[in-house]
């Protein structure tokens, strides 16, 4: 069921990988990345489904990994779990409070990170669903007006960093409200659809 998702494990121990490669391998697709640029760089451009991070490694935390992921638009929806040796209460407050869903500390029971990995999974999941709700019409499934201004926004950005015009086509429906009074909403609304 959960075998099309991806998982990025960021951690610079290869035992570490190992283990929870092993333990995830025949649920879900890994990447893995043992610095936290090289992790960062990944989520970028794979957009995993869910970040297991280590806390402690050379040349960059795990907690400022986390707070570079939650403060890019491309990778901040995309859950961090630590995965650590460091136990400390305020530790794993620090790490809750730059914006990760779930801390565990080592040694784990791996039967309950993988159940913990697919809460958050199911999590992103229904996120995810209703975030692609929130910017469809319920009725005719075309794009909404909050979708219309997010694209137009990002398109005109494009355009003008490409040095490339923009064109946009209107299309009003005349004398709807018409057609709505004399033959019912009902009716309104499955013409609205064929359109």
């Amino acid at each position: 069921m959960l075998a099309q998702h991806s998982v990025l494990i960021i951690d610079d121990v290869p035992s570490n990988i190992r283990v929870l490669a092993e333990a995830l391998s025949q649920e879900y697709r890994l990447k893995v990345a043992t610095s936290g640029n090289d992790g960062i760089s990944i989520a970028q451009q794979t957009n995993p489904d869910l970040i297991l991070l280590d806390v402690m490694m050379p040349s960059m935390y795990g907690f400022e990994v986390c707070r570079r992921l939650k403060s890019d638009t491309a990778t901040s929806s995309i859950p961090v779990m630590f995965v650590t040796a460091r136990d400390d209460f305020g530790d794993e407050e620090r790490g809750l409070n730059l914006g990760a869903d779930d801390y565990i500390t080592k040694p784990f029971h791996l039967p309950v990170v993988r159940a913990r990995i697919r809460n958050q999974i199911l999590l992103k999941q229904k996120t995810d669903l209703l975030e692609r709700l929130a910017h469809v019409d319920g009725l005719t499934g075309v794009a909404n007006r909050r979708r219309f201004d997010e694209a137009l926004v990002l398109e005109t950005r494009r355009c003008l960093r490409a040095n490339m015009p923009i064109s946009l086509l209107l299309v009003d429906i005349d004398h709807f409200k018409n057609y709505n009074d004399h033959f019912g909403h009902g009716m309104g609304d499955i013409a609205l659809t064929r359109v």
